[in-house]
């Protein structure tokens, strides 16, 4: 079984910080983090995703999504993906 959360973040250079700090609070749950955006250098975009592969208790996780969502400008979407037995 995987779980992913994928973090869509609008105004990026507003909501960053905050995001950046939750992550870090929770960062033990965080296997794998990929974030993408649009733009180099000088002229990036204001719309972010970060890609998350988390670890953990399935109530720590959705914690960290309802954390994420109490900042404004970002939606967090938790998938869990697993094989069908």
């Amino acid at each position: 079984m995987k779980n992913v959360l994928l973090i869509l973040v609008d105004q990026r250079k507003d909501a960053a910080v905050n995001v950046q700090k939750t992550l870090t609070a929770w960062g033990c749950l965080i296997k794998t983090r990929l974030g993408l955006h649009q733009g180099v250098q000088n002229d990036c975009s204001e719309h972010g995703l970060i890609i998350c592969e988390l670890v953990g208790e399935k109530a720590q996780l959705v914690e960290l999504q309802r954390k994420l969502e109490l900042i404004k400008g970002v939606k967090a979407e938790l998938v869990t993906l697993e094989f069908d037995d």
